[in-house]
């Protein structure tokens, strides 16, 4: 059983959302994750989707984007990004899964999963820098930052307390907790506090000369975008 990673599948199966205006590499590029993810993935397998999955603005407009997910081989488990506006609480979440017939998904809220090798967490995070956001009226940056490094705390705890044989656990965020000179402090204050040593992102696009994996006092960070990855999903090997 593997472990595989891919961010920003930007699907748009039930809205009229073309990712080509963002480059030629985004062309095609759901006929390019179905095929690629078919050649790599199995059944055994599991897949995360650390944010930015649909284009939907609801629950309903995600549905065929969630079947689509759900007809590809593995497990699948969905973090939440910043353009993943359908997204709702954990209770509705598994509950359209269940009355759609979606067997194979299952999302990364407050939770954590053993995944084989590794026990696995996450949530969104947050960019560090109030002018890197692209808000809308009046927006409490200092309570979001608070909310996602209390979010990341919360599942790094649930981790520790189901990873008992020793397992390396890693975080995987929509958004890098450090990026381009940028850091979030207090993002990272939580990845020091239990002691993680590799994190997963995405949500940079365009970027394809950046190196795959940083470090930044410690922590190894690889970027994991869909289109980065050219649309292959990555496998996570043990850190040796």
């Amino acid at each position: 059983m593997s472990l595989y990673s891919i961010a920003d599948l930007h699907l748009s199966g039930a809205v009229d959302k073309p990712m080509d205006v963002f480059g030629s590499r985004w062309k095609n590029h759901t006929e390019k994750i179905v095929s690629n993810w078919r050649a790599v993935v199995e059944d055994g397998d599991t897949v995360v989707i650390p944010g930015d999955i649909s284009w939907a603005m609801n629950l309903s407009e995600a549905l065929p984007d969630l079947k689509l997910i759900d007809s590809l081989p593995g497990r699948k488990i969905l973090g939440k990004g910043n353009h993943d506006f359908w997204w709702e609480t954990l209770t509705k979440m598994n509950a359209f899964l269940e009355a759609n017939g979606i067997t194979t998904v299952s999302f990364l809220h407050n939770n954590a999963y053993d995944v084989g090798d590794f026990v696995i967490c996450g949530s969104r995070g947050w960019y560090v820098e109030e002018k890197m956001q692209n808000t809308v009226g009046d927006v409490d940056y200092a309570k979001i930052v608070s909310r996602e490094a209390a979010r990341i705390d919360r599942a790094l705890d649930e981790a520790e307390r189901i990873n008992t044989e020793g397992k390396e656990i890693l975080v995987y965020l929509h958004f890098p907790p450090v990026y381009n000179g940028f850091i979030c402090r207090e993002i990272v204050d939580v990845l020091h506090k239990h002691k993680v040593k590799r994190i997963f992102f995405g949500h940079i696009h365009g970027n394809y000369t950046m190196p795959k994996t940083e470090e930044f006092e410690g922590v190894k960070m690889t970027v994991i975008s869909a289109d980065y990855l050219n649309f292959v999903p990555m496998i996570t090997l043990p850190d040796r």
